[in-house]
């Protein structure tokens, strides 16, 4: 049994560095796509302060699909390009928007939300690939209906959970 050790006091930078070390946890041993996106969606969810969405879209046909997650039911298909979610998959990077309201064609799932970050999750380099060549396999995308929920910081500390689920998993592409 995963007990999750989650203290909504603690500064942020220790709350993102306990996240890191119980996705590892959690992740070790596990290499399924579909279990690790599943937990380590719960373990944010369960673990962030303020947060009413977390989870994965995948993309599958060139769009993005509603993967694992934890909150509200979401829209279950996202064009790339389009919302927050297929602007961070178009443009490959992360995306951090301290005010839903003012992202153009954000796409409202749940009208609760009002700040949002999302990561990309690229896949592996294969043979004749280049660093930057990798392909976006889905995002990680966290809502909260808290405006300015997300920084710089949390971008970091989600990059890095993102990289090491990619390790620890068996990814299509």
């Amino acid at each position: 049994m995963f007990a999750l050790a989650s203290n909504s006091a603690a500064p942020t930078a220790e709350i993102l560095q306990g996240l890191l070390e119980q996705a590892r946890a959690l992740l070790h041993g596990e290499r399924d796509p579909v279990a690790n996106a599943a937990n380590v969606s719960s373990l944010i969810y369960h673990s962030l302060p303020e947060l009413n969405w977390a989870g994965f879209y995948w993309m599958k046909g060139g769009e993005l699909v509603l993967g694992p997650f934890q909150g509200k039911p979401a829209c279950v298909r996202i064009a790339v390009g389009k919302g927050v979610c297929g602007t961070a998959a178009r443009d490959r990077r992360t995306i951090v928007v301290p005010d839903v309201e003012k992202f153009p064609g954000h796409i409202a799932c749940d009208s609760a939300s009002r700040s949002e970050i999302v990561v990309p999750v690229f896949g592996n380099l294969g043979p004749g690939l280049r660093r930057g060549d990798e392909p976006v396999l889905g995002v990680l995308d966290l809502d909260s209906p808290v405006t300015d929920r997300f920084d710089a910081e949390h971008a970091r500390a989600l990059e890095q959970l993102v990289a090491e689920f990619v390790r620890a998993t068996d990814l299509p592409g």
